[in-house]
């Protein structure tokens, strides 16, 4: 692994193009397709790019859980329960009060109607990822939730079943997302999509955002660590965890000391050695990933904040009052972000690629509405009159005032 002053950071910090452009190219014919001909077209391309053999996209997951080694259960359920208890705490709260003389107001929360989880399937199986798409959404109360994945496994089936959700639509891809955004004559049309996938699931869903709600347009994970010192076996431990993920993920520690970028840099290549995903988190290593000298934590938060990177680990809390982007924070020696990722209670679908400037993970607000509510009595509205009436007519919009007027005693 690179060991690297902070100087030539530049072009590892600048976020190599997803090429969106050209998965836009390749998906929008796939759109078209399932939005005039539904369920037939995503026959076909199911067929044509997942291999897919049967007549019917549902699978059920009914005895699928009970295949599921007792061990395995007992982890979804932790990770389950706490995600649920997280969830919870982030639940909006309704209230309503008098705010003024005559004037109260308020908000009410209400489930959306459908969501879909996009769950993928290709080198990994992620049933974790059920676990945090799903449990949210049902604590928001939404009353119809699917899954979408183009080769479930039994861990997948059995987790969705571990979680009440009947069956699983064994469909992938942009087809999947289109599927989603319009509604076919099998699959129900969502409300929101969302879900981690490659490049033409979110390519699809960009393309798709506005016709149908979606988290985010994600891209290939990784990780910022800030050390000052702290165990070289812990973190490149947890910079191999990000690298497995994909050839493309980033893992980049920041440290101002260079005795622990370089031993870091060779537990790095000692645990490559043993590492079953090697072949994988290797290229993601030399590719995209480095020990970078900094001059001090705060140059090291200055870095991170300008890179608003999806996992944020940092040595102690003292440093969370100057972070300002990230999707995920984790604090101090014993929270790995394998931790986040499965079981300790927040999401681990991410925003990456710098879209944690504008929002954070996905949480139970994803998936409510925050209604407002106001209720005047005349007198108040008497009081507020002058202010409507003046403003809109100052807009050109004279009914809106006579809205008012007219009410007048």
């Amino acid at each position: 692994m690179r060991v690297l002053e902070s100087r030539e950071a530049g072009d590892l910090l600048a976020r190599r193009g997803a090429r969106l452009a050209e998965a836009e190219a390749i998906v929008r014919p796939i759109l078209d397709a399932v939005r005039e001909r539904g369920d037939a077209a995503v026959l076909e391309y199911a067929r044509k790019l997942d291999g897919f053999v049967g007549q019917t996209f549902s699978l059920p997951t009914a005895g699928a859980s009970e295949m599921l080694p007792p061990e395995f259960r007992c982890a979804v359920e932790t990770a389950a329960a706490n995600v649920r208890a997280y969830a919870e705490l982030q639940m909006p709260r309704e209230w309503s009060r008098e705010v003024r003389p005559g004037v109260r107001l308020g908000q009410i929360v209400r489930p959306l109607d459908t969501v879909a989880a996009y769950i993928p399937s290709g080198r990994y199986p992620l049933p974790s990822t059920i676990v945090m798409t799903v449990v949210p959404a049902q604590v928001a109360g939404v009353p119809n939730i699917s899954i979408a994945s183009p080769k479930p496994q039994i861990e997948v089936l059995g987790t969705a079943e571990m979680l009440g959700i009947p069956s699983v639509f064994r469909i992938g891809g942009a087809q999947a997302i289109a599927a989603f955004a319009f509604g076919t004559e099998t699959v129900p049309r969502a409300d929101r999509i969302v879900g981690p996938g490659n490049i033409y699931v979110a390519a699809a869903k960009k393309l798709l955002a506005g016709e149908v709600g979606i988290d985010f347009v994600a891209g290939p994970t990784e990780i910022l660590i800030v050390a000052q010192d702290g165990d070289a076996r812990h973190l490149a431990a947890d910079m191999l965890a990000q690298a497995e993920h994909d050839v493309d993920a980033s893992a980049v520690l920041f440290t101002t000391s260079r005795t622990l970028a370089e031993t870091v840099a060779s537990e790095v290549e000692r645990q490559l050695a043993v590492l079953p995903t090697a072949p994988v988190a290797r290229q993601a290593i030399e590719r995209n990933s480095a020990a970078v000298i900094v001059d001090s934590l705060d140059q090291a938060i200055d870095l991170a904040n300008r890179f608003a990177p999806e996992h944020l680990s940092i040595p102690d809390a003292a440093l969370l009052a100057k972070v300002k982007h990230a999707g995920s924070v984790f604090v101090g020696p014993y929270s790995p972000e394998a931790a986040g990722d499965y079981a300790a209670g927040p999401n681990h679908v991410l925003p990456t690629g710098g879209a944690a400037r504008i929002r954070g993970g996905l949480s139970v607000m994803d998936y409510v509405k925050v209604i407002s509510v106001q209720e005047l009595t005349a007198e108040a509205l008497s009081g507020l009159a002058p202010a409507i009436t003046a403003l809109a007519r100052a807009e050109g919009l004279e009914a809106h005032a006579r809205s008012v007027e007219v009410r007048r005693p």
